[in-house]
């Protein structure tokens, strides 16, 4: 029987030259052994995406979520424990049925307790089909709901850049993605903790790893020159 960690390892063994990389995991499928593989092999991504959508505990069991506040804050301090160089990201939902102020509230502490590197950020709306359709009352005035994902967006993008400024002369292997869009002197590419960043095109071609030094950042974006090998 191979679990996800299992698989994870195979494919990072295929070759070391390979960057591997999940897109998303549910708060209950993140496991110990998980997060050791991804502490273990150098081109297993270090970035993880575990969307919270609430800070609120309240709120996460109307959501049928099956983990509160206290679970999911245990899980981020287990992976920056094994991973000091993670980048984490999360889905947010702002004004779900029912939401108090003090729910918005936990949102934003979780979120400043996380630290995310990044987010997706919505407000809520009815889906029909869905539980919450079925059994609960969309009683959030949707000026309250702005206001809040208002709130919530500002509060990312003030993290993110304290983040990115945190890499400031740090030295990250980058695989080269594209051509800048703003000038085609430029390249792109991402570290393995998902971030963006632009450099001189000089030789490098989409494929490439290449070695770059954080110059300068903005929320989304890192500022980098190419460096010799480290």
């Amino acid at each position: 029987h191979l679990d996800f960690a299992g698989l994870m390892e195979k494919v990072a063994q295929i070759s070391p030259l390979l960057r591997v990389r999940f897109a998303t995991s549910h708060p209950k499928d993140i496991s110990d052994s998980l997060i050791q593989t991804i502490a273990k092999y150098p081109n297993i991504c270090k970035y993880i995406h575990l969307p919270v959508q609430s800070g609120s505990s309240v709120v996460l069991k109307k959501m049928n979520r099956v983990y509160n506040r206290e679970y999911y804050l245990e899980r981020i301090n287990t992976i920056k424990k094994w991973i000091p160089d993670i980048a984490l990201s999360t889905d947010i939902l702002s004004g779900f049925c029912g939401e108090t102020d003090q729910d918005h509230q936990d949102t934003l502490s979780i979120m400043k307790e996380v630290e995310y590197s990044s987010a997706f950020m919505f407000r809520y709306s009815v889906r029909n089909g869905t539980k919450a359709a079925e059994n609960l009352i969309d009683d959030v005035p949707d000026e309250v709901k702005a206001k809040r994902l208002e709130e919530i967006i500002a509060l990312q993008q003030q993290l993110s850049l304290e983040n990115n400024q945190k890499d400031i002369h740090k030295i990250f292997e980058v695989l080269v993605e594209g051509v800048s869009k703003r000038s085609d002197k430029k390249m792109f590419g991402r570290t393995s903790q998902n971030k963006v960043c632009v450099f001189p095109r000089q030789d490098a071609k989409v494929g490439d790893y290449v070695h770059v030094k954080v110059v300068s950042c903005t929320a989304g974006t890192l500022i980098t020159e190419l460096v010799d090998p480290c």
